[in-house]
């Protein structure tokens, strides 16, 4: 590795401050060893990047560096203005510390500086990180509401979550302080489930309300009656009007998806007429003899070829 501290930080000798603070924060980005764990060469280079910047970044230092009155480890100056030796750091040898707490990566706002700065002293406080999980419930659990468990990664105890009335799909819910534990005493993050909601067999949602259909026999269709029709909280009685066609509507209020600011949203019920799974002799002879329905025509407004 080139011990010339313009060849470790690859610049010329009449590079400005700027183009040799540019190349440190390229080549440190790089190499910190927060970002190469367990690569002993990325860290030695590190420490060798970090030493040719000391010197450079001193404009006393490179000057006398340039005149040949110190050499290349700065050893008859101060000690180096980032980042401590290893050999001469005491308690906190395995560490980088900067005085400046990092800043010199750039400015407060700069992202990169921002995450050394919170990593870089070994004493301050950090809040743990948030743990994410993904869940899916069935539809009348996020309607209704229920008690649900997540089992953590690596054997962790399981977490109890409720699942409120009205959760909707794509919704997060927040478990506070179920997160990873946080250091030197900081609270500990949370824990956030993205629920997704796995579509039902009968119940479609249409934002606020509930469609689907509901068979019901020839006779209910033309006598009329009462049924009993299912919903996302009970079955409740229906009255079918006599006469009434596949595909006419019935709307139930209230029984839609509970809305945010209060309320239900309302359920649509679309009749469909199903014959018995058997044939009837007794109806074939009736529809046999009835002038009356076959004299009808349900198709003589589609127009074209029907």
């Amino acid at each position: 590795m080139p011990s010339n501290p313009y060849e470790t930080l690859g610049v010329s000798r009449d590079a400005t401050q700027k183009d040799i603070q540019s190349a440190y924060r390229k080549l440190a980005k790089k190499l910190h060893p927060d970002l190469n764990p367990g690569d002993k060469g990325a860290e030695e280079r590190f420490k060798a990047v970090s030493a040719a910047y000391a010197l450079l970044s001193d404009e006393e230092k490179r000057g006398k560096f340039d005149r040949g009155e110190i050499d290349e480890t700065g050893a008859e100056t101060a000690p180096r203005n980032f980042y401590r030796d290893y050999a001469g750091a005491g308690g906190t040898a395995g560490r980088y510390e900067s005085a400046h707490g990092f800043q010199d990566f750039g400015d407060k706002d700069d992202i990169f500086s921002s995450f050394f700065s919170r990593r870089g002293r070994g004493q301050q406080s950090m809040r743990g990180q948030d743990l994410h999980f993904s869940m899916e419930i069935d539809l009348l659990e996020a309607v209704n509401g229920a008690k649900k468990q997540i089992s953590l990664p690596g054997g962790g105890p399981a977490l109890d979550l409720t699942i409120p009335p009205g959760t909707r799909d794509g919704q997060t819910l927040r478990l506070r302080g179920k997160g990873e534990p946080g250091h030197n005493g900081a609270a500990a993050g949370d824990a956030l489930i993205d629920i997704r909601v796995r579509p039902h067999p009968l119940f479609q949602v249409d934002g606020e309300d509930v469609r689907y259909d509901i068979p019901i026999s020839l006779s209910e269709a033309v006598l009329g009656g009462k049924i009993r029709v299912p919903t996302m909280d009970g079955a409740v009685n229906v009255t079918i009007p006599p006469h009434s066609n596949t595909g006419k509507v019935l709307r139930l209020k209230g029984k839609g998806m509970r809305k945010p600011a209060g309320g239900h949203g309302d359920a649509y019920v679309t009749l469909k007429i199903t014959l018995a799974p058997h044939a009837d002799p007794s109806l074939a002879a009736f529809v046999e003899g009835w002038a009356a329905g076959k004299a009808e025509d349900p198709r003589k407004n589609l127009g074209g070829n029907a």
